[in-house]
């Protein structure tokens, strides 16, 4: 970990929440928005943040899987991600969501008329937005966790002992 942690505290809770109250929680509460109050199916909201985790190398968020009325994606799902042109896994939606997730992260200046053509077939204006949105948190604190080494600090809720 690149940021020293007091013996005994979190160091999410810490780092976010203590160290930069103005800033971490308004990001805390940003992060959590995405989650809370998203409109985006389980599919597409997932190949986008599981391209950003895999971009980013963010250990929690590869290992984190959202869960939508005790449903979660397949195992299998993850590979499908990393292979998104290729998979028989995804339908256009999801394809596009991992497609525009790499893009986004990795050569946004990419993004031409094109691109946007076959969203706008597949996605509506505010859902491309709200997409745009997720990404952008996902992107930012996913790298945020792991260039300062809190990624491996963190502990999903089904692997506390």
């Amino acid at each position: 970990m690149n940021i020293d942690i007091p013996e005994g505290k979190d160091p999410i809770g810490y780092v976010w929440g203590e160290m930069v109250p103005g800033i971490g929680i308004a990001a805390s509460q940003f992060s959590l928005a995405v989650y809370s109050h998203t409109t985006l199916g389980l599919r597409e909201f997932e190949a986008a943040r599981l391209r950003i985790a895999q971009i980013n190398g963010c250990v929690f968020c590869l290992d984190w899987r959202t869960e939508r009325d005790g449903v979660k994606v397949e195992e299998e799902f993850a590979d499908a991600v990393s292979d998104w042109r290729t998979t028989d896994l995804f339908d256009e939606r999801t394809r596009l969501a991992a497609e525009y997730a790499e893009r986004y992260a990795l050569d946004h200046h990419s993004i031409d008329d094109e691109f946007w053509k076959r969203m706008a077939e597949h996605y509506s204006q505010k859902e491309v937005v709200e997409l745009s949105m997720s990404l952008g948190s996902w992107l930012a604190f996913g790298r945020l966790n792991h260039v300062l080494g809190l990624d491996v600090a963190c502990v999903l809720p089904s692997h506390r002992s």
